[in-house]
């Protein structure tokens, strides 16, 4: 859980690494900050748009998942933004990030109630220093004042999604996710947060976990969507 403390720690080591390594926007280059105003303002081009409405593409959404909200298509600065933040490093992206998800999920209704981020393999944290889906929901919750729920685990490593087809996708994640220990999920409704959504095979997957669990409800929120 996060405290005041860490809130503190966090924004003293931001302001750190700013220091030693001056921020340029992801999506523009434009110096000084993570995300320029512009940009950011372009993570709400969506806030406004029906709840469920998806611009261009099938209103469906993967079953078990009742619901599906996000913010930018994944291409231009939706695949700049996400790709700084996982494969760059660039962590502080997640608050801007983290808070364009807020908004929309409040402007389509807001509806859930628990907010669990889709969980990276334990190697790939190692690796990787940080999971993007936890830093994104912890910020989407904190402005939503909604609690946040590590309550889903990866259960083996699997093949980044980005390296496959889009029909091998479903086998890469069949079974991947768990839910751990006594989660609190049960008679939940559970809103899974996630940096992309492209087949939806990863929101399936971990949609089917929390079910199994008892989660009465699984909705996502992801930062972009690919068309």
């Amino acid at each position: 859980m996060e405290t005041r403390a860490t809130r503190v720690a966090a924004g003293a080591a931001s302001r750190l690494l700013d220091l030693v390594l001056p921020p340029a926007c992801a999506a523009c280059g434009r110096e000084g900050v993570v995300l320029c105003g512009p940009c950011e303002s372009s993570l709400d081009a969506r806030l406004g748009v029906r709840p469920g409405t998806s611009v261009g593409l099938p209103s469906d959404v993967p079953l078990p998942l009742i619901a599906h909200e996000w913010c930018v298509p994944y291409a231009g600065l939706g695949r700049a933004v996400i790709h700084a933040l996982k494969y760059g490093g660039e962590r502080r992206l997640a608050v801007p990030l983290g808070a364009a998800l807020a908004r929309r999920w409040l402007a389509a209704g807001g509806e859930g109630d628990v907010l669990v981020p889709v969980p990276v393999h334990r190697d790939r944290l190692r690796e990787r220093g940080f999971d993007q889906a936890l830093l994104i929901a912890t910020e989407a919750g904190r402005v939503a004042g909604v609690p946040v729920s590590p309550a889903l685990v990866r259960t083996r490593r699997t093949v980044r999604q980005a390296e496959l087809d889009r029909s091998g996708r479903a086998g890469n994640v069949a079974g991947a996710f768990a839910v751990a220990g006594r989660s609190g999920v049960d008679g939940l409704w559970v809103v899974l947060v996630d940096d992309v959504m492209t087949t939806g095979a990863t929101l399936r997957e971990a949609a089917l976990a929390l079910g199994a669990a008892g989660a009465v409800a699984v909705s996502a929120l992801t930062v972009a969507r690919e068309r």
